[in-house]
Protein backbone atom coordinates (compact mmCIF):
# COMPACT_ATOMS: atom_id res chain seq x y z
CA UNK A 1 0.00 0.00 0.00
CA UNK A 2 2.78 2.43 0.95
CA UNK A 3 6.43 2.51 -0.09
CA UNK A 4 9.17 1.50 2.33
CA UNK A 5 10.35 5.11 2.45
CA UNK A 6 6.93 6.35 3.57
CA UNK A 7 6.54 3.59 6.17
CA UNK A 8 9.99 4.32 7.61
CA UNK A 9 9.15 8.01 7.96
CA UNK A 10 5.85 7.09 9.67
CA UNK A 11 7.59 4.81 12.18
CA UNK A 12 10.21 7.45 12.90
CA UNK A 13 7.48 10.07 13.34
CA UNK A 14 5.61 8.06 15.94
CA UNK A 15 8.77 7.42 17.96
CA UNK A 16 9.58 11.13 18.01
CA UNK A 17 6.00 12.17 18.69
CA UNK A 18 5.32 9.79 21.61
CA UNK A 19 5.99 12.39 24.36
CA UNK A 20 3.99 15.03 22.49
CA UNK A 21 1.06 12.64 22.06
CA UNK A 22 1.18 12.04 25.83
CA UNK A 23 0.78 15.78 26.43
CA UNK A 24 -2.14 15.91 23.99
CA UNK A 25 -3.81 13.07 25.88
CA UNK A 26 -3.26 14.90 29.17
CA UNK A 27 -5.11 17.98 27.85
CA UNK A 28 -7.91 15.74 26.54
CA UNK A 29 -8.23 14.13 29.98
CA UNK A 30 -8.53 17.53 31.71
CA UNK A 31 -11.10 18.77 29.20
CA UNK A 32 -13.13 15.55 29.37
CA UNK A 33 -13.19 15.79 33.17
CA UNK A 34 -14.48 19.35 32.91
CA UNK A 35 -17.22 18.38 30.48
CA UNK A 36 -18.24 15.35 32.55
CA UNK A 37 -18.44 17.41 35.75
CA UNK A 38 -20.70 19.90 33.98
CA UNK A 39 -22.98 17.13 32.70
CA UNK A 40 -23.26 15.85 36.27
CA UNK A 41 -23.82 19.29 37.78
CA UNK A 42 -26.69 20.09 35.44
CA UNK A 43 -28.18 16.60 35.79
CA UNK A 44 -28.27 15.61 32.12
CA UNK A 45 -31.04 13.04 31.66
CA UNK A 46 -32.64 11.00 28.87
CA UNK A 47 -35.68 13.26 28.94
CA UNK A 48 -33.53 16.17 27.70
CA UNK A 49 -32.91 14.44 24.38
CA UNK A 50 -36.57 14.69 23.31
CA UNK A 51 -37.17 17.39 20.71
CA UNK A 52 -39.62 20.27 20.80
CA UNK A 53 -41.54 21.79 17.90
CA UNK A 54 -43.08 25.12 17.03
CA UNK A 55 -41.98 27.89 19.37
CA UNK A 56 -39.86 25.52 21.44
CA UNK A 57 -40.96 26.94 24.78
CA UNK A 58 -39.64 25.14 27.88
CA UNK A 59 -37.13 23.02 25.97
CA UNK A 60 -35.23 21.61 28.95
CA UNK A 61 -32.56 19.94 26.84
CA UNK A 62 -31.84 23.08 24.82
CA UNK A 63 -31.66 25.28 27.92
CA UNK A 64 -29.46 22.79 29.81
CA UNK A 65 -27.01 22.51 26.93
CA UNK A 66 -26.76 26.31 26.89
CA UNK A 67 -25.76 26.22 30.57
CA UNK A 68 -23.23 23.46 29.98
CA UNK A 69 -21.53 25.38 27.17
CA UNK A 70 -21.32 28.48 29.36
CA UNK A 71 -19.94 26.47 32.28
CA UNK A 72 -17.33 24.51 30.33
CA UNK A 73 -16.19 27.56 28.35
CA UNK A 74 -15.89 29.78 31.42
CA UNK A 75 -18.65 32.15 30.30
CA UNK A 76 -21.60 33.80 32.05
CA UNK A 77 -24.07 32.74 29.38
CA UNK A 78 -24.31 30.86 26.09
CA UNK A 79 -26.66 29.53 23.45
CA UNK A 80 -26.24 26.53 21.13
CA UNK A 81 -28.56 26.03 18.17
CA UNK A 82 -28.67 23.41 15.42
CA UNK A 83 -30.32 26.02 13.17
CA UNK A 84 -27.14 28.12 12.89
CA UNK A 85 -25.88 27.26 9.40
CA UNK A 86 -22.11 27.42 9.95
CA UNK A 87 -19.34 29.36 11.65
CA UNK A 88 -19.79 32.40 9.43
CA UNK A 89 -23.50 32.41 10.26
CA UNK A 90 -22.73 32.31 13.99
CA UNK A 91 -20.21 35.14 13.61
CA UNK A 92 -22.78 37.17 11.68
CA UNK A 93 -25.30 36.76 14.51
CA UNK A 94 -22.74 37.85 17.08
CA UNK A 95 -21.41 40.87 15.20
CA UNK A 96 -24.84 42.16 14.13
CA UNK A 97 -26.02 41.67 17.70
CA UNK A 98 -23.34 43.97 19.12
CA UNK A 99 -22.70 46.56 16.41
CA UNK A 100 -24.80 49.62 15.53
CA UNK A 101 -24.56 52.36 12.84
CA UNK A 102 -21.40 54.47 13.15
CA UNK A 103 -19.70 51.90 15.40
CA UNK A 104 -16.22 50.68 14.50
CA UNK A 105 -15.29 47.02 14.17
CA UNK A 106 -11.54 46.68 14.72
CA UNK A 107 -9.88 43.42 13.73
CA UNK A 108 -6.53 43.03 15.50
CA UNK A 109 -5.40 39.77 13.89
CA UNK A 110 -5.10 40.82 10.24
CA UNK A 111 -8.02 40.46 7.84
CA UNK A 112 -10.63 37.90 8.89
CA UNK A 113 -11.40 34.68 7.04
CA UNK A 114 -12.61 35.11 3.45
CA UNK A 115 -16.30 34.36 4.06
CA UNK A 116 -16.50 36.97 6.84
CA UNK A 117 -15.17 39.71 4.56
CA UNK A 118 -18.50 39.87 2.72
CA UNK A 119 -20.42 39.96 6.01
CA UNK A 120 -18.34 42.93 7.14
CA UNK A 121 -18.38 44.62 3.75
CA UNK A 122 -14.63 45.13 3.68
CA UNK A 123 -14.82 46.28 0.05
CA UNK A 124 -17.54 48.78 0.92
CA UNK A 125 -21.34 48.97 1.10
CA UNK A 126 -22.90 47.07 -1.78
CA UNK A 127 -26.55 46.74 -0.79
CA UNK A 128 -26.32 43.05 0.09
CA UNK A 129 -26.88 43.57 3.82
CA UNK A 130 -23.30 43.71 5.07
CA UNK A 131 -22.31 45.60 8.21
CA UNK A 132 -21.00 48.36 5.94
CA UNK A 133 -24.52 48.78 4.51
CA UNK A 134 -25.70 49.60 8.03
CA UNK A 135 -23.01 52.19 8.59
CA UNK A 136 -20.57 50.08 10.60
CA UNK A 137 -16.97 51.06 9.89
CA UNK A 138 -14.13 48.55 9.69
CA UNK A 139 -10.42 48.80 10.34
CA UNK A 140 -7.67 46.33 11.13
CA UNK A 141 -4.27 45.94 12.76
CA UNK A 142 -1.92 43.45 11.12
CA UNK A 143 0.59 41.26 12.89
CA UNK A 144 4.09 42.68 13.11
CA UNK A 145 6.80 40.08 12.53
CA UNK A 146 4.18 37.39 13.21
CA UNK A 147 3.43 38.94 16.61
CA UNK A 148 0.44 40.87 17.99
CA UNK A 149 1.02 44.59 17.38
CA UNK A 150 -0.10 46.08 20.72
CA UNK A 151 1.19 49.53 19.80
CA UNK A 152 -0.81 49.39 16.59
CA UNK A 153 -3.93 48.40 18.55
CA UNK A 154 -3.42 51.25 21.00
CA UNK A 155 -3.02 53.70 18.12
CA UNK A 156 -6.34 52.65 16.58
CA UNK A 157 -8.14 52.74 19.94
CA UNK A 158 -6.90 56.28 20.47
CA UNK A 159 -7.84 57.27 16.92
CA UNK A 160 -11.45 56.06 17.12
CA UNK A 161 -12.09 56.43 20.84
CA UNK A 162 -15.45 55.17 22.08
CA UNK A 163 -16.60 54.45 18.52
CA UNK A 164 -14.76 51.12 18.69
CA UNK A 165 -17.57 48.81 19.79
CA UNK A 166 -15.97 45.46 18.91
CA UNK A 167 -12.33 44.37 18.92
CA UNK A 168 -12.23 41.21 16.83
CA UNK A 169 -9.77 38.35 17.30
CA UNK A 170 -9.51 35.40 14.94
CA UNK A 171 -7.91 32.61 16.94
CA UNK A 172 -6.89 30.41 14.02
CA UNK A 173 -4.88 31.37 10.95
CA UNK A 174 -7.82 31.13 8.53
CA UNK A 175 -6.37 31.22 5.02
CA UNK A 176 -3.39 33.34 6.08
CA UNK A 177 0.13 32.14 6.73
CA UNK A 178 0.25 33.53 10.26
CA UNK A 179 0.56 31.88 13.68
CA UNK A 180 -2.49 30.69 15.60
CA UNK A 181 -3.03 32.55 18.86
CA UNK A 182 -2.62 30.77 22.18
CA UNK A 183 -5.03 31.32 25.06
CA UNK A 184 -2.34 33.31 26.87
CA UNK A 185 -1.94 35.62 23.86
CA UNK A 186 -5.70 36.10 23.63
CA UNK A 187 -5.75 36.96 27.32
CA UNK A 188 -3.01 39.52 26.76
CA UNK A 189 -5.08 41.23 24.07
CA UNK A 190 -8.21 41.18 26.26
CA UNK A 191 -6.40 42.79 29.20
CA UNK A 192 -4.77 45.36 26.93
CA UNK A 193 -8.04 46.37 25.26
CA UNK A 194 -10.16 46.40 28.43
CA UNK A 195 -7.63 48.68 30.13
CA UNK A 196 -8.08 51.22 27.33
CA UNK A 197 -11.59 50.77 25.96
CA UNK A 198 -15.15 49.75 26.73
CA UNK A 199 -15.27 47.68 23.53
CA UNK A 200 -16.43 44.08 23.47
CA UNK A 201 -13.61 41.66 22.70
CA UNK A 202 -15.04 39.03 20.34
CA UNK A 203 -13.11 35.86 19.46
CA UNK A 204 -13.72 33.70 16.42
CA UNK A 205 -13.02 30.45 18.27
CA UNK A 206 -13.45 28.15 15.25
CA UNK A 207 -10.94 25.27 15.15
CA UNK A 208 -9.67 26.12 18.65
CA UNK A 209 -12.07 24.56 21.15
CA UNK A 210 -10.48 21.99 23.51
CA UNK A 211 -7.00 22.37 22.01
CA UNK A 212 -5.87 23.83 25.33
CA UNK A 213 -7.32 23.35 28.81
CA UNK A 214 -8.96 26.80 28.82
CA UNK A 215 -11.11 28.82 26.43
CA UNK A 216 -10.94 32.57 25.64
CA UNK A 217 -13.79 33.54 28.02
CA UNK A 218 -11.60 32.31 30.87
CA UNK A 219 -9.03 34.99 30.04
CA UNK A 220 -11.36 37.93 29.46
CA UNK A 221 -13.10 37.55 26.09
CA UNK A 222 -16.59 39.08 26.10
CA UNK A 223 -17.86 36.75 23.38
CA UNK A 224 -16.60 33.58 21.68
CA UNK A 225 -18.20 32.06 18.61
CA UNK A 226 -17.87 28.71 16.90
CA UNK A 227 -19.36 25.98 14.72
CA UNK A 228 -20.65 22.57 15.78
CA UNK A 229 -19.35 20.89 12.64
CA UNK A 230 -15.89 21.79 13.88
CA UNK A 231 -14.43 20.94 17.29
CA UNK A 232 -17.32 21.16 19.78
CA UNK A 233 -19.68 18.99 17.73
CA UNK A 234 -17.32 16.06 18.22
CA UNK A 235 -18.09 14.66 14.78
CA UNK A 236 -21.63 13.84 15.97
CA UNK A 237 -23.57 17.11 15.68
CA UNK A 238 -24.86 17.43 12.13
CA UNK A 239 -25.20 21.22 12.06
CA UNK A 240 -25.21 24.24 14.31
CA UNK A 241 -23.19 26.86 16.10
CA UNK A 242 -22.77 28.51 19.49
CA UNK A 243 -22.12 31.87 21.10
CA UNK A 244 -20.84 32.21 24.67
CA UNK A 245 -19.70 35.16 26.74
CA UNK A 246 -20.89 37.81 29.13
CA UNK A 247 -24.59 37.83 29.94
CA UNK A 248 -25.25 41.12 28.13
CA UNK A 249 -23.23 40.25 25.02
CA UNK A 250 -24.97 36.89 24.63
CA UNK A 251 -28.37 38.48 25.25
CA UNK A 252 -27.78 41.01 22.45
CA UNK A 253 -26.69 38.23 20.11
CA UNK A 254 -29.79 36.18 21.00
CA UNK A 255 -31.98 39.08 19.86
CA UNK A 256 -30.32 38.83 16.46
CA UNK A 257 -30.71 35.03 16.49
CA UNK A 258 -34.50 35.30 16.89
CA UNK A 259 -35.98 38.69 17.72
CA UNK A 260 -35.62 41.46 20.26
CA UNK A 261 -37.46 40.50 23.41
CA UNK A 262 -37.68 36.76 22.72
CA UNK A 263 -34.02 35.84 22.32
CA UNK A 264 -33.20 32.37 23.68
CA UNK A 265 -36.73 31.75 24.96
CA UNK A 266 -37.77 30.31 21.61
CA UNK A 267 -36.33 27.89 19.08
CA UNK A 268 -37.48 24.31 18.66
CA UNK A 269 -34.74 21.68 18.93
CA UNK A 270 -36.52 19.26 16.54
CA UNK A 271 -34.83 16.15 17.93
CA UNK A 272 -31.25 17.43 17.58
CA UNK A 273 -30.45 17.68 21.31
CA UNK A 274 -29.09 14.14 21.62
CA UNK A 275 -26.48 14.61 18.90
CA UNK A 276 -25.37 17.97 20.29
CA UNK A 277 -25.03 16.62 23.84
CA UNK A 278 -23.20 13.51 22.67
CA UNK A 279 -20.91 15.47 20.35
CA UNK A 280 -19.92 17.92 23.06
CA UNK A 281 -19.17 15.06 25.46
CA UNK A 282 -16.92 13.37 22.86
CA UNK A 283 -15.32 16.60 21.64
CA UNK A 284 -12.20 16.69 23.88
CA UNK A 285 -11.21 13.19 22.74
CA UNK A 286 -12.01 13.80 19.08
CA UNK A 287 -10.05 17.07 19.11
CA UNK A 288 -7.07 15.18 20.54
CA UNK A 289 -7.28 12.73 17.60
CA UNK A 290 -7.24 15.67 15.17
CA UNK A 291 -4.27 17.28 16.93
CA UNK A 292 -2.29 14.04 16.81
CA UNK A 293 -3.05 13.80 13.09
CA UNK A 294 -1.75 17.36 12.64
CA UNK A 295 1.51 16.62 14.51
CA UNK A 296 2.00 13.49 12.41
CA UNK A 297 1.37 15.40 9.16
CA UNK A 298 3.87 18.09 10.18
CA UNK A 299 6.58 15.50 10.82
CA UNK A 300 6.01 13.54 7.61
CA UNK A 301 5.85 16.52 5.26
CA UNK A 302 8.72 18.37 6.91
CA UNK A 303 10.78 15.19 6.44
CA UNK A 304 9.80 15.24 2.76
CA UNK A 305 11.17 18.78 2.43
CA UNK A 306 8.05 20.93 2.66
CA UNK A 307 7.57 24.06 4.77
CA UNK A 308 5.05 23.27 7.52
CA UNK A 309 3.43 25.33 10.27
CA UNK A 310 3.32 24.64 13.13
CA UNK A 311 6.42 22.43 13.30
CA UNK A 312 5.84 18.88 14.48
CA UNK A 313 7.31 19.61 17.92
CA UNK A 314 5.17 22.69 18.62
CA UNK A 315 2.10 22.40 20.84
CA UNK A 316 -1.18 23.43 19.20
CA UNK A 317 -3.90 26.01 19.86
CA UNK A 318 -6.07 24.89 16.95
CA UNK A 319 -6.43 21.82 14.77
CA UNK A 320 -5.07 23.40 11.57
CA UNK A 321 -1.82 22.25 9.98
CA UNK A 322 -0.45 24.13 6.98
CA UNK A 323 1.84 22.75 4.31
CA UNK A 324 3.31 25.11 1.71
CA UNK A 325 3.85 23.57 -1.70
CA UNK A 326 4.91 26.63 -3.70
CA UNK A 327 3.14 25.41 -6.84
CA UNK A 328 -0.53 24.69 -7.62
CA UNK A 329 -0.11 21.04 -8.55
CA UNK A 330 1.35 20.17 -5.15
CA UNK A 331 -1.65 21.63 -3.33
CA UNK A 332 -4.06 19.90 -5.70
CA UNK A 333 -2.37 16.48 -5.43
CA UNK A 334 -2.28 16.72 -1.64
CA UNK A 335 -6.02 17.45 -1.41
CA UNK A 336 -6.78 14.68 -3.89
CA UNK A 337 -4.78 12.27 -1.74
CA UNK A 338 -6.76 13.21 1.37
CA UNK A 339 -10.03 12.75 -0.53
CA UNK A 340 -9.02 9.32 -1.80
CA UNK A 341 -8.36 8.15 1.76
CA UNK A 342 -11.66 9.47 3.14
CA UNK A 343 -14.47 7.14 4.29
CA UNK A 344 -17.07 8.98 2.18
CA UNK A 345 -16.77 9.91 -1.52
CA UNK A 346 -13.26 8.43 -1.76
CA UNK A 347 -13.80 7.90 -5.50
CA UNK A 348 -14.36 11.62 -6.13
CA UNK A 349 -11.50 13.77 -7.45
CA UNK A 350 -11.67 17.34 -6.04
CA UNK A 351 -10.72 20.19 -8.37
CA UNK A 352 -10.42 23.96 -7.80
CA UNK A 353 -13.63 25.95 -8.26
CA UNK A 354 -15.07 29.41 -7.65
CA UNK A 355 -16.68 28.65 -4.29
CA UNK A 356 -19.25 31.24 -3.05
CA UNK A 357 -17.81 33.64 -0.48
CA UNK A 358 -14.15 33.19 -1.47
CA UNK A 359 -11.91 35.61 -3.35
CA UNK A 360 -9.93 32.95 -5.24
CA UNK A 361 -10.69 29.51 -6.58
CA UNK A 362 -10.55 26.97 -3.76
CA UNK A 363 -9.91 23.25 -3.72
CA UNK A 364 -11.56 21.28 -0.94
CA UNK A 365 -11.16 17.65 0.05
CA UNK A 366 -13.81 16.53 2.51
CA UNK A 367 -14.98 12.95 2.46
CA UNK A 368 -17.06 13.53 5.56
CA UNK A 369 -20.15 11.91 7.10
CA UNK A 370 -21.41 15.48 7.72
CA UNK A 371 -21.04 17.86 4.78
CA UNK A 372 -18.32 20.43 5.43
CA UNK A 373 -17.35 18.97 8.81
CA UNK A 374 -13.85 20.25 9.52
CA UNK A 375 -13.34 18.01 12.55
CA UNK A 376 -13.42 15.07 10.17
CA UNK A 377 -10.33 14.70 8.01
CA UNK A 378 -10.32 17.46 5.42
CA UNK A 379 -7.92 19.64 3.47
CA UNK A 380 -8.42 22.75 1.44
CA UNK A 381 -6.71 25.89 0.20
CA UNK A 382 -7.05 28.85 -2.13
CA UNK A 383 -5.33 28.60 -5.50
CA UNK A 384 -2.97 31.48 -4.86
CA UNK A 385 0.72 31.74 -3.88
CA UNK A 386 2.32 30.25 -1.85
CA UNK A 387 -0.20 27.44 -2.59
CA UNK A 388 -0.74 26.34 0.99
CA UNK A 389 -2.82 23.35 2.05
CA UNK A 390 -4.83 23.79 5.24
CA UNK A 391 -5.29 20.38 6.82
CA UNK A 392 -7.67 19.85 9.71
CA UNK A 393 -9.46 17.11 11.57
CA UNK A 394 -9.36 13.38 11.92
CA UNK A 395 -12.10 11.56 13.82
CA UNK A 396 -9.53 8.91 14.66
CA UNK A 397 -5.77 9.21 14.63
CA UNK A 398 -5.53 5.92 12.71
CA UNK A 399 -7.69 7.16 9.82
CA UNK A 400 -5.89 10.50 9.83
CA UNK A 401 -2.55 8.73 9.62
CA UNK A 402 -3.71 6.73 6.60
CA UNK A 403 -4.87 9.90 4.85
CA UNK A 404 -1.54 11.64 5.47
CA UNK A 405 0.46 8.69 4.18
CA UNK A 406 -1.75 8.44 1.11
CA UNK A 407 -1.14 12.08 0.20
CA UNK A 408 2.57 11.74 0.88
CA UNK A 409 2.75 8.70 -1.39
CA UNK A 410 1.09 10.66 -4.21
CA UNK A 411 3.49 13.55 -3.89
CA UNK A 412 6.65 11.46 -4.12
Amino acid sequence: MFSEKILNIAAEAERELAPIFAKVDEIAFKNTARVLESFKEFKVAESMFAGTTGYGYDDLGRDTLDKIYADVFGAESAFVRHSIANGTSALTIGLFGLLRPNDVLLSVTNQPYDTLCEVIGINGANGDGSLADFGVKYDQVDFKNDQIDLKGIEKKLNEYGDKVKVVFIQRSKGYLNIPTLTIDQIGEICDFVHARSKAYVVVDNCYGEFCEDREPCSVGADMIIGSLIKNPGGGIAESGGYIAGTKRAVELASYRLTSAGTGCEVGASLGQNRNMFKGFFLAPHIVAQAIKTAHFAAYVFEKLGFDVSPKYSEMRSDIIQTIKFGYPDGLIKFCQGIQSASPVDSYVTPVPWAMPGYQDEVIMAAGAFTQGSSIEISADGPIRPPYTAFLQGGLTYESGKIAILTSAQRLI
